[in-house]
C-alpha cells in the first residue's frame, strides 16, 4: 500500500513562497499520476495541482494557475509544488495524493493520501 509523505510546509509572510515536496513511502513514484490538494478549516478539500507521471501533463484548479507550479523528478522520487504570492487564504494543509486515472479535480479518484503538511500565511 502506497502512502505519501508530505514536506516544506511552514510560517510564510503574504507574498513569500514555499516548495512543497511530496515522496511515496516504501514504494517508487513510477507511472502514478499526482495531485496536490488543501483543506482549510471549516471548508471542504481543494484541488491544487496535478501531474501525471511523465510530467508532461498538469492541471490547475482556477485559483492557482500563475502563482503555483506542480513538478516532478521520477529520478528523485518526488512530486514538488512551489507556491509564490502566498496569500493568507492559502493558509491550510496540503496533501498530496495518487489516482491511476488521468488527473483530475475530483478527490474522490485518488486512492493514496499523506498525511499533509500545514501551511499558514500572515498577513
Amino acid at each position: 500500500q502506497v502512502r505519501f509523505v508530505e514536506s516544506g510546509g511552514g510560517l510564510v509572510q503574504e507574498g513569500g513562497s514555499l516548495r512543497l515536496s511530496c515522496a511515496p513511502s516504501g514504494q517508487i513514484f513510477n507511472k502514478v499520476n499526482v495531485g496536490w490538494f488543501r483543506q482549510a478549516p471549516g471548508k471542504e478539500r481543494e484541488f491544487v495541482a496535478g501531474i501525471n507521471w511523465t510530467g508532461g501533463s498538469t492541471l490547475y484548479g482556477d485559483s492557482f494557475r500563475g502563482r503555483f507550479t506542480i513538478s516532478r523528478n521520477n529520478a528523485e522520487n518526488t512530486v514538488h509544488l512551489q507556491m509564490n504570492s502566498l496569500k493568507p487564504e492559502d493558509t491550510a494543509i496540503y496533501y498530496c495524493a495518487s489516482t491511476s486515472y488521468a488527473i483530475t479535480y475530483y478527490s474522490e479518484a485518488y486512492t493514496y493520501w499523506g498525511q499533509g503538511t500545514q501551511v499558514t500565511v500572515t498577513s
